[in-house]
């Protein structure tokens, strides 16, 4: 009798896989049947045009376009590539090329600039994080894909390029005519000690020798007497992804999750963890981002902030914290396709969210004037250029008109306080 129930169980179990088997393999088969369903639709619309359009047209131009529209579709960064723009993708960073110096995206359907690279022809100009740009050459950009801008954008150094903004913040349209020239970024910006130990690091980008050069700029401020440290990452737009890891594992316990991306399928999935032997885990640590600071600079701060490594000041940051794949196919065209996004290691998603700081400051200056006794007083805090009438400060003192900068060196001062003062109090 015994026997019996449990056949009788072992039965029903068997016959509801086989019955939730069977559901799968009708959901799969309705899905493949939409899908052939959608391929028919296209294929019926695609011999309309070649047989009933009144010029004829090459199949692999309306096969091209097609892909392009769908590519399109699916979000800012994904882009179907004709074997031409593959190619220019392929070989864009050899040779030397000529450039206005910003990092572009598309942000609300409209090409945005994320940020303008320090020194470079657009920095000079006056472009700014958020601006739109809406033509380029007097040619609209809303259908532009971000290659197409980009090599718009690029060309013979000395030439120039005409760009017509809108700057939302300020509701102005803003035409500029920019020289191309040679874009030659150096890294590390700026490195000092600033005052009473606290250092001073800028990074206008992440590439191929940053980590290193941190390491000896480190090593060089520790010998100058560093107790704390200012990392600026404003309009850093970001650069190499191992590198942004590299850069974050000086600052964090081997082993700790510095980053980490999620796609739908489980092989779009990466840990990035901290491998550096010896870190620097005694000394404060203030970042400083703003609107134009992206990707790595993203994965940097929010990693940091995530394992209270250091304090986050400024606004919020530009959001860019996706994944693409590049796809070949078989023609020599690719697909860019995005697969997966890139979360801080407490899961807080990056791409279109940003960083949000601990301390929001917003960008000012601090304006200086000399007393009678020649030394340097600060006054009222403007939003505005300094009157060319006040006395510009000693180059000592420049940091001091930095709004953020300063407020960055007030906390960092704080904190090495409360650190001399808690080791005195008895325990």
């Amino acid at each position: 009798m015994r026997k019996m129930k449990i056949s009788a169980i072992i039965f029903i179990a068997a016959a509801g896989a086989v019955f939730f088997s069977y559901n799968a393999f009708c959901a799969m088969d309705k899905k493949k049947s939409e899908l052939y369903r959608q391929v028919g639709l296209f294929s019926d619309a695609l011999a309309l045009i070649q047989t009933d359009y009144i010029d004829e047209v090459k199949s692999q131009d309306l096969i091209y376009g097609a892909l392009k529209g769908m590519l399109g579709s699916l979000d800012a960064h994904s882009q179907f590539m004709d074997p031409e723009t593959y190619n220019e993708l392929k070989v864009s960073t050899e040779g030397k090329f000529g450039g206005i110096g910003i990092e572009i995206t598309i942000s609300d359907g409209l090409l945005t600039v994320v940020t303008p690279i320090e020194d470079t022809p657009a920095w000079k100009a006056g472009l700014k994080a958020n601006d739109r740009i809406i033509k380029i050459n007097n040619e609209i950009t809303r259908d532009m894909t971000l290659t197409e801008a980009v090599k718009r954008l690029r060309g013979k150094p000395s030439e120039a390029v005409n760009v017509t903004i809108l700057r939302e913040s300020e509701k102005k349209i803003i035409d500029f005519k920019i020289i191309r020239d040679i874009i030659k970024i150096k890294d590390i910006k700026e490195a000092k000690i600033l005052e009473d130990g606290i250092g001073y690091i800028r990074l206008v980008e992440f590439s191929e020798h940053t980590a290193i050069d941190i390491d000896q700029v480190l090593k060089k401020l520790s010998k100058e007497g560093l107790k704390g440290l200012i990392l600026d990452l404003r309009n850093n737009p970001g650069g190499l992804l191992d590198v942004a890891v590299k850069v974050t594992e000086r600052f964090v316990e081997k082993g700790k999750i510095i980053v980490y991306t999620k796609g739908r399928q489980g092989k779009q999935d990466f840990q990035f963890k901290a491998e550096y032997s010896k870190p620097w885990l005694n000394i404060p640590i203030a970042i400083l981002i703003n609107e134009g600071s992206a990707s790595g600079s993203e994965i940097v701060a929010g990693s940091l902030q995530d394992h209270k490594k250091a304090i986050i000041i400024g606004v919020k940051s530009f959001g860019k914290g996706s994944v693409q794949t590049i796809i070949p196919l078989g023609d020599g065209s690719a697909l860019r396709l995005t697969t997966s996004k890139y979360y801080t290691p407490l899961g807080r998603q990056i791409h279109e969210k940003g960083i949000i700081p601990d301390i929001i400051v917003e960008e000012g200056k601090i304006e200086l004037v000399q007393n009678n006794k020649g030394a340097i007083e600060e006054t009222e805090d403007v939003f505005e250029k300094i009157d060319t009438a006040v006395k510009k400060p000693a180059e000592d003192n420049k940091y001091k008109t930095d709004n953020q900068l300063v407020r960055a060196v007030d906390v960092l001062k704080g904190i090495l306080f409360y650190s001399r003062v808690k080791n005195t109090l008895p325990k």
